[in-house]
């Protein structure tokens, strides 16, 4: 069967919590190998994958909304793959941030507030063909990079949660070799 290659589009199956249009979205990584060790092993620097937002001048990490037929981790790797056309196994909920979209940043009504659910998404394949290739590119970046380049805030915080976690594991797999 041949695989779907347009994004959802329409807010007709949005899920909102009051005021809030949830959205759903992943950092996506991996580790790529970037020399040898002193001791021969092989030294690996932690990636995130970005995509500029739409308009074309921020990078962001991919996320939309959360539709009424899909579970959030449905939500969140959907999206993941309509706007950087990666797909992978979702690790940790990273947690949830509030925000306010800068399209309505100076708007008095309550449109524009989102609640953003967050996950760390190893990638295990990247296509050559998504959904939203034509709109969006899609960038590997240093954590560094990232955290420069975040948009906004919440963004940020989250790609510090996801880092925090996965430095966590890093340590858990270095003692089990101790």
């Amino acid at each position: 069967m041949a695989e779907e290659l347009t994004a959802r589009t329409g807010r007709h199956q949005q899920r909102y919590d009051n005021e809030y249009r949830l959205v759903a979205g992943c950092i996506p990584y991996r580790y790529k190998e970037s020399g040898e060790a002193c001791n021969g092993t092989v030294n690996r620097e932690l990636e995130v994958l970005m995509v500029l937002s739409r308009g074309g001048t921020a990078l962001i990490f991919p996320k939309g909304g959360w539709e009424n037929d899909e579970s959030l981790q449905e939500a969140a790797c959907r999206e993941t793959f309509e706007e950087a056309g990666v797909r992978g196994i979702i690790k940790k909920d990273l947690g949830c941030w509030d925000f306010r979209s800068k399209r309505y940043q100076d708007d008095s009504n309550l449109e524009g507030f989102h609640r953003a659910h967050m996950f760390a998404l190893l990638v295990t394949e990247q296509l050559d063909s998504w959904p939203e290739q034509n709109e969006r590119q899609r960038k590997w970046v240093t954590i560094t990079e990232a955290d420069g380049r975040c948009k906004d805030d919440w963004m940020r915080q989250a790609l510090r949660s996801c880092v925090t976690y996965l430095s966590s594991r890093q340590m858990e797999n270095v003692a089990s070799y101790i």
